[in-house]
C-alpha cells in the first residue's frame, strides 16, 4: 500500500490520562510528555494560572483565592472544562507551541470499569482540546501490551496496573479481557490512609505532598530486612504548632494494611474466576505489575503470597501503559482489536 506524505506538523498521539500524572507519546518521537494532572485555577478570575509541573509546586502552597486542583478522580474526569484545557496544554507542548498542519489522531488509555458515559467525556475533552479523531484503549490492556506480553494469543496473560485514582486488574487472552476487576483503591488511597493514620495515632496533620513523601521513604507492602525510619512533620492537632515524629516501615504498612488486603482479594477474584486453562498460563508466565504503585516495597512479595503465583515488575513501570497505547498506535492495523472506543478501529492510519 502506499503510504501518503504526512506534514513533519502533523502528529499521532497515545495518551495515559492519569489521576496523578498524565503522559504523551508521539509516533515516531517515543514520551515526550511527563507531567502532574494538576492545574492551578484563580477563583477570582477563573482563569487558569499553571498546568502539570508548575501546578504541582502550589499544591498547599496556595492564596485562598489560588486553588490547585486535579480535573481527573479516581481515573475518570471530574471537571470536563479544566481536563479540556489540560489536554490542549499538553497538545501544544508536543507541536512546540507551533500550530500543527492536522488535528492530531489520539489514542487514550482509560479503566477498565469506565462506564459510557464516562469514555464519551474522555473523547469529547479529547476532541474539544483539538484531537480529530479519538480512540480508547483500557488501561491493562495497554499495559500488557506494553510489557509486550503475548496479548492476541490464545494464552492467559495477567496484568496488576495500580496508578493513582484506580487498580486495574486483568487477565487477558486473543486480544481481550477474560476477566478483570477496576478498584478505586490505589496510590492516592495509600497516601490518604497514610494521612488518617498520623491524625489518630500521631495526632498529627499532614499535608498531601508530605504523606506522598513518607510513601516513598519508608512506604512497603511487605517485611523488610531491615528498618526504615523517616521524620514526619506536620501541624499538631492538640496545640496547633509544628511537630516532628519519627515513623518507621511498620508503622506505615499497618496503615495501609486494608487497602492493601483489598487489591490482594481483588487479584485473587479474578484469578477465580479465570478458565484454568488460563490459569496454567499465568503460572508459568506470572502476573506482571504495572504503574506507579508497582514501586511500592515488597508489594511483588506480598501478592505472590497471595495469589500463590509469581509476581514480577514490569521495567519502568510508570510508563507501562502509555508505552502500551504508543506501540498499539504504531501497530495499529495489527492491534485494532483491542480499543473499546465507540468510534470504528482507525484503520485510516498510515
Amino acid at each position: 500500500m502506499r503510504i501518503p506524505f504526512r506534514s513533519p506538523f502533523a502528529v499521532d498521539i497515545a495518551i495515559d490520562l492519569g489521576t496523578a500524572n498524565t503522559l504523551v507519546y508521539v509516533r515516531g518521537r517515543g514520551i515526550v510528555v511527563n507531567e502532574p494532572s494538576v492545574v492551578a485555577l484563580n477563583t477570582k478570575t477563573g482563569k487558569m494560572l499553571a498546568i502539570g509541573n508548575e501546578a504541582k509546586k502550589m499544591v498547599g502552597r496556595t492564596p485562598a483565592h489560588i486553588v490547585a486542583v486535579k480535573p481527573l478522580i479516581q481515573g475518570v474526569i471530574s471537571d470536563f472544562e479544566v481536563t479540556e484545557e489540560m489536554l490542549r496544554y499538553f497538545f501544544s507542548q508536543v507541536s512546540g507551541g507551533r500550530t500543527l498542519w492536522r488535528r492530531p489522531r489520539v489514542v487514550i488509555g482509560i479503566p477498565s470499569g469506565v462506564t459510557e458515559v464516562e469514555k464519551r467525556a474522555v473523547e469529547d475533552a479529547a476532541r474539544n482540546a483539538g484531537a480529530s479523531d479519538v480512540y480508547l484503549i483500557e488501561e491493562p490492556m495497554a499495559a500488557a501490551i506494553g510489557a509486550r506480553l503475548p496479548v492476541q494469543d490464545a494464552a492467559g496473560s495477567m496484568v496488576v496496573d495500580i496508578g493513582g485514582g484506580t487498580t486495574e486488574i486483568a487477565v487477558i487472552s486473543l486480544g481481550g479481557i477474560v476477566a478483570a476487576r477496576s478498584l478505586r483503591i490505589a496510590g492516592d488511597r495509600l497516601t490518604e490512609d497514610i494521612r488518617h493514620f498520623s491524625q489518630e495515632e500521631c495526632k498529627l496533620l499532614l499535608g498531601e505532598r508530605t504523606a506522598e513523601e513518607i510513601k516513598f521513604t519508608v512506604g512497603s507492602a511487605f517485611t523488610l530486612p531491615e528498618r526504615l525510619e523517616a521524620p514526619m512533620r506536620g501541624r499538631d492537632l492538640v496545640t496547633g504548632l509544628p511537630r516532628e515524629v519519627n515513623v518507621n516501615d511498620e508503622q506505615i504498612r499497618r496503615a495501609m494494611l486494608r487497602s492493601l488486603a483489598a487489591i490482594a482479594q481483588a487479584a485473587r477474584d479474578v484469578i477465580e474466576e479465570t478458565p484454568p486453562e488460563l490459569v496454567a498460563d499465568i503460572m508459568a508466565r506470572g502476573i506482571v505489575l504495572a504503574g506507579g504503585g508497582a514501586l511500592l516495597r515488597g508489594l511483588d512479595q506480598m501478592l505472590a503470597q497471595e495469589t500463590m503465583m509469581p509476581v514480577s515488575v514490569a521495567d519502568d513501570p510508570m510508563t507501562m501503559v502509555v508505552r502500551g497505547a504508543g506501540i498499539a498506535l504504531e501497530e495499529l492495523r495489527n492491534l485494532s482489536e483491542v480499543f473499546v472506543s465507540a468510534d470504528t478501529a482507525p484503520m485510516g492510519f498510515q
